[in-house]
């Protein structure tokens, strides 16, 4: 293992960090593999179990930057076209739009809408509330995206297409899942072996989008 000095003027938990980094098995694939980040590795292991992936043509990725998910559509489904959002600048990526605003934004959803020019396949979200420590104010954060997204997928998917977004641990309330079940047939959570153990973080996977109307 990897150890790093305590640099002057460094946090402890700075120092941590890097050595989570550093002794990170995700991360040292993510170089040798070129993708931007380690969690490109969520997707791909919820595709391996979902099959997500599989003949998609239009995919959108909400919270993109830095692209890992985008690279990961784009090697698995070359032939899909992706549009990204997300407030950080994101490098450009080959095949995929990359929009650089807040996804919260009231005119948002109808950018998205305009760079996709049809229906989408799939609309995922690795979006995520700034934290503020306080567990309930988290998960009301982290849970009002998931609703955001959810509500702009039932406008874009077609009939049959998914819905990936990144929860808290307890996963969706049940006032959420009760909303998902209305509008997809399976309704599952997950948390990805590459999700690190110590995050809270989980994924609900909708898949089988009924339609407008549910």
């Amino acid at each position: 293992m990897k150890r790093v000095r305590t640099a002057k003027g460094r946090k402890v938990s700075s120092t941590r960090w890097l050595e989570r980094q550093l002794n990170d098995p995700y991360v040292k694939r993510a170089k040798a593999e070129n993708y931007r980040s380690r969690a490109a590795y969520k997707l791909i292991e919820l595709d391996e179990r979902f099959g997500l992936l599989k003949g998609v043509k239009s995919v959108v990725d909400l919270g993109i930057a830095p692209g890992g998910w985008s690279q990961v559509v784009r090697r698995k489904a070359p032939q899909a076209s992706v549009v990204g959002i997300d407030l950080l600048p994101t490098d450009p990526l080959d095949g995929v739009a990359i929009l650089q605003m807040d996804f919260m934004a009231e005119d948002a959803p109808a950018k998205l809408n305009e760079a996709l020019g049809g229906p989408a396949d799939l609309v995922l979200s690795d979006m995520a509330a700034n934290t503020v420590g306080h567990q309930q104010t988290d998960h009301l954060r982290t849970m009002a995206l998931v609703e955001a997204g959810l509500e702009f997928a039932q406008e874009v998917l077609r009939p049959g297409g998914a819905y990936v977004a990144k929860v808290l641990a307890g996963g969706a309330d049940n006032q959420l899942v009760a909303e998902l079940k209305r509008s997809f047939t399976s309704v599952k959570h997950a948390k990805p072996p590459a999700s690190r153990k110590d995050s809270s973080e989980w994924y609900v996977i909708a898949q089988g989008f009924k339609g407008e109307g549910g």
